[in-house]
C-alpha cells in the first residue's frame, strides 16, 4: 500500500485546495469542515463522507476524536476582509479573525507543514499588519512554524486564469524541511510551457453535461454585451451610447479573450459580473467558469446556479495548486537535506519585520506589492 499523506481541510468550499493535492497522488482528505451547506454536498460527492457541516468555532480541535491527526493543514480562510475589491478592515473585520481557528487546528494537529490560501489584499491590509499578526502567530506555535507566504499568479502554473492569490506555507521547525515555492511551468520565458487560455479551456464545453445550464438574459444585455469586443468590459461602450453602463469594478461586462487566459472569476455580485462568452453575447455557463477554474469536467457542483457560481468562484483552482503539493512531497518521505530551521527561524524572528517581509517573499516587489 502507497504512503498516504493525511490532509486535514479547513473553510474546504466544493474542495478546489483539496482535490489540486489530491490529483498529484499521495495525498488524502480525512477530515474536513465548511459551514455551507451546498458546498458540502459538493465536497461529501468527490471526497467522501469526511466533511462536518457546521461552525468551525464550535469544533474542537484538540480531541482526536472529533479530528484525527494529520500531516498537513489545508484551508482558505475566509478572505472578504481582506480583499482589494471590497473594504479592507482586515483583522478589525467580522471574519478577520477567523483565521485564528485555522491557527488553533494548527496548535492542536502540529502537523509538518500548513498550507492557508487568502487573497493578495491581505499583503497590505491594516497597513500590513494583518499579515504580520498571522506570520507572528504562526510562528510562535510551538515548537515553531517558518512561514513563507508568497504570490502566485495561477496562469503561470497551468490555469487559463490570471488569479493573483497568497498561498502561506508553514513549515514546523523541528523537521528540518526547506522549502522554496516553484518557480512557474507556463509563460513565455525559456523552457516555460505556453500559457493555458480561454479557447483551450472551452474545447468541446458544450459536450460537457453538468453545470452546463445557459443563464437568461434580458435583451438589452445582450445588446450591451454585442457592443463589447472580444476580452473588453464596460468600458468599451461609449458614453454618449444609451447603452452606456457604470461601473466600479473591471469585472462589468467583461467578456473573455479566447486567445489568453481569463480575468479573475469571482463569486458573487450582480451588475453584469458574471463573466461573458465570445464571440456569444451571453453570460459563462458555471461549466464554462468552472472550466476557467481547471475543474475536471466530471466535478459535479451541487445548488442552484447562483450557488454553483458562488463554488466555483470561491474555489482554489486545482490545477495551479499542482507545483506546491509536489515541492512538498519530499517532506513527507522523508526525502531531502536536513537543514537547522530552528535556526533559521530564531534569526526571521530577530530581524525586523520589513526585512523578514521581503525575506519572505524574495519576489514580490515584481508584483509591485511591497513599497518602502
Amino acid at each position: 500500500m502507497e504512503k498516504e499523506i493525511k490532509i486535514v481541510s479547513l473553510f474546504s468550499g466544493c474542495g478546489g485546495l483539496d482535490l489540486g493535492f489530491e490529483q498529484v497522488g499521495h495525498y488524502k482528505t480525512v477530515w474536513a469542515n465548511d459551514f455551507k451547506h451546498e458546498a458540502c454536498v459538493t465536497f461529501r460527492n468527490h471526497f467522501g463522507d469526511v466533511i462536518v457541516e457546521g461552525d468551525i468555532e464550535q469544533i474542537n480541535p484538540y480531541d482526536n476524536a472529533d479530528v484525527p491527526d494529520c500531516d498537513i493543514i489545508l484551508g482558505g480562510f475566509p478572505c472578504q476582509d481582506f480583499s482589494i475589491i471590497w473594504k479592507q478592515p482586515g483583522l478589525n473585520g467580522e471574519r478577520g479573525n477567523l483565521y485564528k481557528s485555522f491557527l488553533r487546528f494548527v496548535d492542536a494537529k502540529k502537523p509538518k507543514a500548513f498550507v492557508a490560501e487568502n487573497v493578495k489584499g491581505l499583503l497590505t491590509a491594516n497597513g500590513k499588519k494583518a499579515i504580520k499578526q498571522i506570520i507572528e502567530d504562526f510562528q510562535n506555535i510551538e515548537p515553531g512554524y517558518v512561514v513563507i507566504p508568497h504570490l502566485y499568479n495561477f496562469a503561470e502554473y497551468g490555469v487559463p486564469e490570471y488569479r493573483e492569490r497568497l498561498l502561506i506555507v508553514g513549515i514546523r521547525s523541528d523537521v528540518g524541511f526547506e522549502f522554496k515555492h516553484p518557480s512557474p511551468t507556463h509563460g513565455k520565458g525559456e523552457g516555460l510551457l505556453p500559457l493555458v487560455t480561454v479557447g483551450d479551456a472551452f474545447k468541446d464545453v458544450e459536450k460537457v453535461p453538468f453545470n452546463n445550464e445557459k443563464l437568461g438574459c434580458t435583451e438589452r444585455t445582450k445588446k450591451i454585451i454585442s457592443l463589447i469586443p472580444e476580452g473588453g468590459n464596460f468600458t468599451s461602450i461609449p458614453a454618449d451610447s444609451p447603452y452606456y453602463v457604470k461601473g466600479m469594478i473591471s469585472h462589468v461586462y467583461r467578456r473573455v479573450n479566447l486567445s489568453e487566459p481569463s480575468k479573475t472569476i469571482i463569486a458573487a455580485g450582480g451588475g453584469g459580473t458574471w463573466g461573458y462568452h465570445y464571440p456569444e453575447n451571453r453570460p459563462l455557463t458555471n461549466r464554462e467558469r468552472a472550466r476557467i477554474q481547471s475543474f475536471p469536467d466530471d466535478f459535479i457542483f451541487y445548488g442552484n446556479t447562483t450557488e454553483v457560481r458562488r463554488q466555483i468562484g470561491n474555489a482554489v483552482p486545482p490545477v495551479g495548486v499542482h507545483a506546491i503539493a509536489m515541492a512538498l512531497k519530499p517532506l513527507f518521505f522523508g526525502e531531502y537535506e536536513h537543514v537547522d530551521l530552528k535556526a533559521i527561524l530564531k534569526e526571521f524572528k530577530s530581524m525586523p519585520f520589513e526585512t523578514r517581509y521581503k525575506t519572505f517573499t524574495e519576489n514580490l516587489n515584481t508584483h509591485g506589492i511591497i513599497t518602502d
